[in-house]
């Protein structure tokens, strides 16, 4: 099909309107943006669960500060207790000493509990520590997820931007072509990729073959 020179510049901007598009396309099925936010995004998610870990680490050790402390009251009232009914002289000699016995045995029981309730209150302030430092990290991910996403959605809009006016410079060339060449360009690019392309030391741009004499004469 004989196609003044022109023509065939008309149609090898169609070509690369159509490779443009190819191009935006793979693009966006490739956002290297969006791989900087689905990683980005699993960070938080990593952040997140640590932050959730330490929230529950201290909450177990608040129950157990709590606890200690109960008890350590529940002792301490006990002994009380018995001081007051030794001081009140309406005990026998025998219950004397059985009340002696007992408030040392709290004592000791009293010293171990605070001792525990010590070592307690140091891990919670260790784990408040790393709650506190958790957190920050959810907010400084949180941050850097929202940079990606608004990266992610700027590169978008310049593809679409570029997509738009790729189609409609398409579409008006399309409509001045001659259709037979249209049909016969959908064809070729269908089967090859591309549709048109430059000649170049006897090798076609479009299906990439090399033609002879007899090939080049009819071009």
């Amino acid at each position: 099909m004989k196609v003044d020179p022109a023509t065939q510049a008309r149609l090898l901007e169609l070509a690369e309107l159509d490779g443009e598009l190819d191009r935006v396309r793979h693009r966006r099925e490739n956002l290297p943006e969006q791989q900087v936010l689905d990683e980005r995004a699993a960070a938080l998610r990593s952040a997140q669960d640590a932050l959730v870990q330490a929230q529950m680490l201290a909450s177990d050790l608040d129950r157990e500060v709590k606890r200690r402390e109960r008890e350590i009251e529940t002792v301490r009232a006990r002994a009380d207790r018995d001081r007051k009914l030794m001081e009140s002289g309406s005990v026998s000699a025998k219950q004397l000493t059985d009340l002696e016995h007992e408030i040392g045995t709290l004592q000791k029981r009293q010293q171990t509990l605070e001792d525990d309730l010590l070592e307690l209150m140091e891990q919670r302030e260790a784990v408040g520590i790393n709650e506190r430092k958790s957190g920050e990290a959810v907010a400084a991910a949180e941050q850097e997820v929202a940079e990606a996403r608004a990266a992610v959605e700027s590169a978008q809009a310049e593809l679409a931007r570029t997509e738009e006016k790729c189609e409609a410079e398409r579409a008006k060339l399309r409509e001045e072509l001659p259709a037979q060449l249209v049909e016969r360009y959908d064809r070729v690019r269908q089967a090859r990729g591309r549709g048109a392309g430059l000649l170049r030391a006897r090798r076609c741009g479009a299906c990439q073959l090399e033609l002879d004499r007899v090939a080049l004469s009819k071009v």
